[in-house]
């Protein structure tokens, strides 16, 4: 193992503590007023943030992936262990964290400093609490490959 999982676990530790804050953050503001003061000053740098954070961590994913020569392995569905099927697990959650991330990304952006329609404030909420869910199933199958090897 070389510099990427180093790079890759200041990422992750970055990205979710990051986004754990702003989960905490977004409950303890209650107040309309506060929120209109905090969000669009602190959001855009955050997003800028997290679109580095998460580009490095898929950037040293794929490299640490190619690294161990498992790329072949990996999209061989007849190929199954322990390590294999957690990397999977791993990456199908990534994938649709990353998704995720880009609706809410996208959604806070455009209405920064902005009312949000009902619908904005659904997506952007949910896209949110799922964020912060994916997070902790991601970092258990971080954790069960790094107890394997």
């Amino acid at each position: 193992m070389g510099w990427g999982i180093h790079l890759h676990l200041v990422a992750a530790i970055s990205w979710i503590g990051g986004s754990v804050f702003m989960f905490v953050l977004g409950i303890s503001l209650r107040n309309k007023e506060d929120q209109k003061l905090v969000y669009p000053r602190i959001g855009p740098i955050f997003g800028y943030f997290e679109m580095v954070v998460l580009v490095l961590l898929i950037g040293t994913g794929i490299w640490m992936i190619f690294e161990n020569n498992m790329i072949y392995v990996l999209f061989n569905l007849d190929a199954h262990s322990e390590v294999l099927d957690a990397l999977r697990g791993k990456l199908i959650l990534v994938a649709i964290m990353t998704v995720i991330t880009i609706i809410h990304l996208r959604i806070a952006f455009r209405t920064n400093g902005k009312e949000r329609t009902r619908f904005e404030t659904f997506l952007s909420r949910g896209s949110s609490l799922g964020i912060f869910i994916l997070n902790f199933i991601v970092l258990h199958y971080a954790i069960v490959l790094r107890d394997i090897l």
